[in-house]
């Protein structure tokens, strides 16, 4: 059905379920994929940061003439970029070093404006910077990592739109990496208030096992947290983690393009390969989803 709209808010959300039918083996469950990737701005990022300025809005936090801050080393400076160009507001992304090469260009075009922070600080080291930046008056820190809007969206609209896919039925499973932890939290409460018995499950990378017992490292997947437990994960709510290693994220991501035709990000084929084996875990009859993050 050809649709009309008039501003790129009325682009994010209601995406797709993807079944994935090649990657996945024989006898397991099935495993769906919902395709944040599809929103406009191509990722997830794009409900947290929408409904974040929204309620800032409602709320009287922010002004036009403000400019809006954010911490990121992934797919919100996009976002946010995108919406703050939208709505007239000026953006600004804080990002450790060597973390904003990608984005660049695309941010560039929205006329954002970067701050890199020292890389040895890591993703503290930026959000030290934001704050301190937004503690000046013309200035809105979104704070996606404590910002209860972030989880809220999830539990309010990602989470319905899962059920609503199978009318009404509630999955067997839930699967998601974790990096400011709203995804996993927001769809896994309402999920879970839904069908008690659901399992679960947070990916985190093997080489950076920070959910399992707290040990900091280095992952080369942006968007799964390495450095960072943010307080918006329930670390009550899931059932288990599930450790992929960064090779094994590479190669489902490659078998996705290649089988299922599916061109994702990293992070998403992290998360599609925990899932493919808490799906061989359920077997048959059963189903599991996951999300695809995004497409960068």
């Amino acid at each position: 059905m050809e649709k009309i709209v008039s501003h790129i808010s009325e682009l994010i959300g209601e995406t797709p379920l993807f079944k994935l039918t090649k990657v996945v083996p024989s006898g397991a469950a099935d495993v769906y994929v919902k395709l944040e990737s599809l929103n406009i701005g191509h990722s997830i990022k794009d409900r947290v940061v929408l409904n974040i300025l929204e309620v800032a809005e409602e709320q009287g936090k922010i002004s036009p003439s403000d400019a809006v801050v954010e911490v990121t080393d992934g797919n919100a400076s996009i976002s946010l970029a995108m919406l703050a160009a939208a709505k007239g507001y000026r953006s600004i992304l804080v990002m450790p070093e060597g973390t904003s090469a990608a984005y660049l260009p695309q941010l560039r075009m929205y006329d954002a404006e970067v701050i890199e922070t020292p890389e040895s600080e890591g993703i503290n080291g930026a959000i030290k910077a934001a704050v301190e930046l937004s503690q000046q008056d013309g200035y809105f820190y979104l704070n996606q990592y404590r910002n209860l809007a972030n989880t809220a969206v999830h539990e309010g609209m990602t989470g319905p739109e899962i059920v609503d896919a199978f009318d009404g039925k509630y999955p067997d499973s839930f699967v998601a990496t974790a990096g400011t932890g709203g995804t996993l939290t927001g769809v896994g409460k309402y999920l879970r208030a839904g069908n008690p018995n659901i399992e679960l499950y947070a990916v985190e990378t093997e080489e950076a096992p920070i959910l399992s017992n707290e040990l900091k490292g280095e992952s080369a997947i942006s968007g799964i947290s390495s450095d960072y437990l943010s307080p918006l994960l329930d670390q009550t709510l899931y059932n288990g983690v599930i450790r992929i290693s960064s090779q094994e994220a590479v190669e489902m991501t490659k078998r996705l393009a290649r089988e299922e035709g599916l061109l994702l990000a990293l992070s998403s084929g992290a998360a599609i390969a925990g899932a493919i084996e808490v799906a061989k875990k359920l077997g048959t009859n059963k189903k599991v989803i996951t999300i695809s993050n995004g497409d960068y």
